[in-house]
């Protein structure tokens, strides 16, 4: 999609997922300033979308899953990019095969911390820099279909995911009288080699590509979303 974003400067946490190379690749082309952050340095280090029209890269290794080492980097950006107009949260895990009776506690933990607690981390360390601007911004959150409804044997993922939902409605009505819009997008069956590995029998013509999630995300942190507040964006792909 056509898309100017001069002189913005974007975070996106897990960068160095699937997801996060299709949006940082994304938000390059459309000319933003990138803070690309992920807890591997080195799996950051080959994330490049250096030389597609980004402005700017920096790549900031940090663990979303902690809050001091979030607020260190949303330090750094501040400090070597001047300013934060955008944050994109990525980060997220999935887990199934359980009943909600038999879940262990380290599935529910790891569902909220990946899906819930990454989000809460990063808004605490990004929001205040994009307030502290005063020119207004975007945050962008990733749900999921799944979050819209319980299904068996995904009672801790679909929880997970509807806590991004009420998080990113939440965050909507207490941030958008200045001037931040927030919403979150809801991705069907991403196609990605993970995906393919575990599901060989599946048919991925109906999966949603990473790159027409990342298309959704970049629209929402452009001026044509100026008015889209608090929305739950379904990204169904070719089902």
């Amino acid at each position: 999609m056509s898309a100017d974003l001069a002189g913005k400067v974007v975070v996106v946490t897990g960068a160095a997922g699937n997801l996060g190379r299709a949006v940082a690749a994304a938000f390059a082309r459309a000319g933003a300033t990138l803070a690309l952050l992920d807890q591997d340095e080195a799996t950051l280090a080959a994330v490049g979308p250096g030389g597609s029209g980004a402005a700017a890269v920096l790549r900031v290794p940090a663990d979303a899953l902690n809050p001091a080492s979030m607020e260190a980097a949303a330090e750094r950006v501040a400090r070597e990019l001047g300013r934060v107009d955008a944050l994109c949260n990525l980060i997220g895990g999935f887990r199934m095969g359980h009943p909600v009776h038999a879940t262990p506690a380290e599935v529910w933990r790891l569902m909220m911390d990946l899906n819930a607690g990454s989000l809460l981390n990063a808004a605490q360390a990004f929001v205040p820099r994009i307030l502290a601007g005063g020119r207004g911004g975007k945050v962008v959150n990733v749900a999921a279909a799944a979050a819209t409804r319980g299904t068996a044997e995904m009672g801790a993922y679909s929880a997970s995911k509807a806590a991004v939902m009420r998080l990113t409605e939440s965050m909507s009505a207490e941030l958008r009288g200045a001037g931040v819009n927030v919403n979150c997008v809801m991705p069907t069956t991403m196609d990605t080699p993970q995906n393919r590995a575990a599901m060989p029998k599946a048919d991925p013509r109906g999966w949603v590509t990473t790159e027409a999630v990342a298309d959704v995300i970049l629209f929402l942190c452009t001026d044509a979303a100026r008015a889209v507040h608090g929305a739950a964006i379904p990204v169904s792909g070719g089902a």
